[in-house]
């Protein structure tokens, strides 16, 4: 039978349900949320419309964005008992903060228990108001300061950036941590958003899922790309030392970080919209040379982009977080703020026709043998 049965590792190229919600073209660099060009959506929309849009289907009218909006807003809050927790672990890695903090809200929240779609649309809003609030309250408290209380007034982005810096963000700040959020938002069935689906298959609740999200998003290989990129850029340190660092990279047979991914040949095409918010960024911030250190890698691997090697979304972010003076270990919890809207409706979809995810792994080990007892072996 081993020989018979065609393995599949990591599903790759399985098809496992139907999604209406965003669609890639990995051969063409293109992906579209809802029918709706990334690059529109990027250029012309805001985070809380892409949400609306993911989560209910439709672009809103300008009444149903006010009263989405509306939603968003008045959810701005945590229980006091949250603050206890994060202070408690206030030493931990921000993701293992986040998703503790998520878990206690499953508990101290009941109306979280509650299951069926109207359901998960009401818990999705709140925890995509709260996600961004834990992030900021543990980044403050860890740093001896008091939690910064949200702003109402203030779009999703606008106020994270207020509630993490203690400080009104400019026109430009807020709009490009829009952007990212924007680009984050969905990404059809990758380990974070598949790992929702198998818990909701389970008949769980949201609050179950996002935590089942958040901890598959922590691992390295699904959501620290910005980071690995920063922390390649320092190493780097000059744009004339890339083309050097590229070669002896590629001479050793290592991956070069920011570049590939699983389901793109061309580039990612959410990264030209990143690119240039690093340049005007930089240039605003008076550190132009992360952008050029950037541009001479890209440069460096043009050479290997016709193995599918071209330039992903996280090149760019970390460098945007860098200039704006974001400690590494939230690039990863900032990824899971734009992520809200497609696990809500990941997790919406899988429950609407839900069934248990419930794949086989062939057996190879021993064949059928006697059981021994102890004093035999």
């Amino acid at each position: 039978m081993t020989d018979t049965v065609k393995i599949n590792r990591g599903l790759k190229g399985v098809y496992f349900e139907r999604s209406g919600v965003s669609n890639i073209d990995g051969a063409k660099g293109e992906l579209t949320y809802r029918g709706y060009s990334i690059h529109d959506l990027a250029t012309q929309s805001t985070f809380e419309e892409v949400a609306y849009l993911l989560i209910f289907g439709e672009l809103p009218t300008t009444q149903e964005l006010s009263d989405f909006d509306a939603r968003l807003k008045a959810t701005r809050e945590l229980p006091p008992e949250v603050f206890d927790i994060i202070a408690a672990c206030k030493g931990g890695h921000p993701m293992d903060v986040l998703r503790t903090a998520v878990s206690a809200l499953a508990a101290l929240e009941p109306a979280s228990q509650q299951v069926g779609e109207e359901a998960f649309i009401e818990n999705g809003i709140r925890l995509t108001s709260q996600v961004p609030m834990i992030i900021a309250a543990h980044e403050a408290i860890r740093n001896g300061r008091a939690p910064v209380a949200a702003d109402r007034g203030l779009t999703h982005a606008a106020n994270w950036l207020w509630m993490l810096k203690g400080e009104k963000p400019s026109d430009d700040a807020a709009r490009l941590a829009d952007v990212d959020f924007i680009l984050h938002a969905e990404h059809g069935s990758n380990a974070s958003s598949f790992a929702a689906r198998v818990t909701v298959g389970t008949e769980a609740n949201l609050h179950g899922a996002i935590v089942t999200a958040l901890s598959t998003l922590a691992g390295p290989a699904h959501g620290g790309a910005a980071e690995d990129v920063m922390k390649m850029v320092h190493e780097i340190g000059k744009p004339e030392n890339a083309a050097a660092y590229v070669k002896q990279k590629r001479a050793n047979r290592e991956a070069v970080t920011g570049f590939g991914h699983r389901v793109y040949r061309a580039e990612d095409p959410r990264a030209r919209h990143m690119r240039e918010g690093v340049r005007k960024l930089g240039e605003e911030m008076g550190a132009p040379e992360w952008y050029e250190i950037l541009q001479a890698v890209v440069e460096a691997m043009k050479p290997y982009a016709r193995h599918g090697l071209n330039v992903n979304v996280d090149f760019y972010s970390g460098v945007i977080y860098q200039l704006h003076g974001i400690p590494m270990d939230l690039y990863v919890p900032i990824f899971a703020i734009g992520r809200m809207p497609g696990w809500i409706i990941q997790c919406i979809e899988q429950q609407r026709q839900n069934i248990l995810i419930r794949p086989l792994t062939l057996y190879n080990g021993p064949d059928t043998r006697a059981y021994v007892p102890m004093n035999q072996r």
